[in-house]
């Protein structure tokens, strides 16, 4: 068996920060107004309510994920988008009614997938516990469940969340990132969030799974802003990179073709998305945005020098604390019988 080889002081400073704060779990997140709710959060709440609940989940999810690998990033993604409207409440999974457009009709969530399978989801567990569980925390951990099923990251997910009953798609609009946002719009977003900048970093890493629109990125491809002259801009793509791009992949399949966000990867959970971002082939501005910051490239030089498990655990810790952005617990929202539509 070879010997281990001693990390660098600053990678086992990260790991060890990072491992403290897993193990705090979401209650030490400083949220926007949200420390008494995300402490109301806790491992385990439905164990006397409903015990079967995370087990129903992580069946029903390694189940599909095993057949249909893209669903991991599908379920990721739409957690994601969750959380940055309202806080994790479930409302991307609600319709639009006559009385206006919901989040998942908004531009960005579009391309959404996974729904129908939350739905089902809920279906089994509003069987075995009706009026229980709630549609944000079985989208928390079915997020959670997805990614460590094709072999990515597991993280703590307290819960007792509950729904949202207001979705707009123009808060969507307004709340979500954007592929085009510059590194200072996308630290002030963040930050309106209680995630700092190492939490933008690590969660950037979700794109070691999925694909992206040629429609996302085509500013990307045929135009080439100017790099380092302070103004927020962000790094050319890789010129061979985009000629290919351009030539093949988007010029065949137009606007709506698909590409691999981590070529070769895309769906194993590794270091390979920080590895294109440094070598300036990442499809997003907001990607691309990360190496403008020295702090943030620094970070990125260091985990893709390390072992997996060092992503692995800044991952994971910045998950728990996305999940428990302006989180509803307690006597707000309420638990929905169908995530698609609130209670009547």
């Amino acid at each position: 068996m070879a010997a281990a080889v001693p990390l660098p002081l600053p990678v086992m400073l990260l790991v060890a920060v990072a491992v403290m704060l897993v193990g705090a779990g979401a209650g030490a997140a400083g949220v926007r107004g949200g420390r008494q709710r995300q402490q109301q959060l806790r491992m385990g709440f439905y164990d006397k309510s409903c015990p079967a609940a995370e087990r129903i989940v992580g069946d029903y999810v390694r189940l599909h994920v095993r057949r249909v690998p893209t669903v991991a990033p599908a379920l990721l993604r739409t957690h994601y988008h969750d959380c940055f409207v309202r806080g994790c409440d479930g409302s991307i999974l609600l319709n639009s009614t006559a009385a206006g457009a919901a989040e998942k009709d908004a531009p960005p969530n579009l391309t959404l997938r996974g729904f129908d399978l939350i739905d089902r989801v809920k279906g089994l567990v509003e069987e075995a516990c009706p009026g229980v569980v709630s549609c944000a925390d079985v989208l928390a951990l079915a997020a959670r469940d997805a990614v460590a099923a094709i072999g990515g990251p597991s993280w703590r997910v307290p819960t007792g969340r509950r729904d949202g009953t207001v979705s707009t798609m123009q808060e969507a609009v307004r709340e979500l990132p954007s592929p085009s946002m510059t590194f200072p719009q996308l630290v002030a977003l963040f930050a309106g969030k209680g995630l700092d900048v190492r939490d933008l970093v690590w969660l950037s890493g979700a794109h070691t799974i999925g694909i992206a629109h040629c429609s996302s990125f085509a500013d990307r491809l045929y135009s080439y802003p100017s790099a380092g002259n302070g103004t927020g801009t962000v790094p050319p793509l890789d010129a061979a990179y985009a000629a290919n791009l351009r030539q093949r992949k988007c010029r065949m399949g137009g606007r709506d073709a698909a590409v691999e966000m981590d070529p070769g990867s895309f769906l194993t959970f590794d270091l390979g998305y920080y590895h294109t971002v440094l070598k300036h082939r990442a499809l997003f501005r907001s990607d691309a945005a990360l190496v403008t910051d020295a702090a943030a490239r620094a970070d990125i030089a260091g985990v893709v020098s390390s072992p997996p498990e060092v992503f692995f655990q800044v991952f994971a810790r910045s998950m728990a604390r996305l999940g428990a952005v302006e989180v509803k617990t307690g006597s707000q929202g309420e638990i929905r019988k169908h995530c698609a539509v609130v209670n009547s």
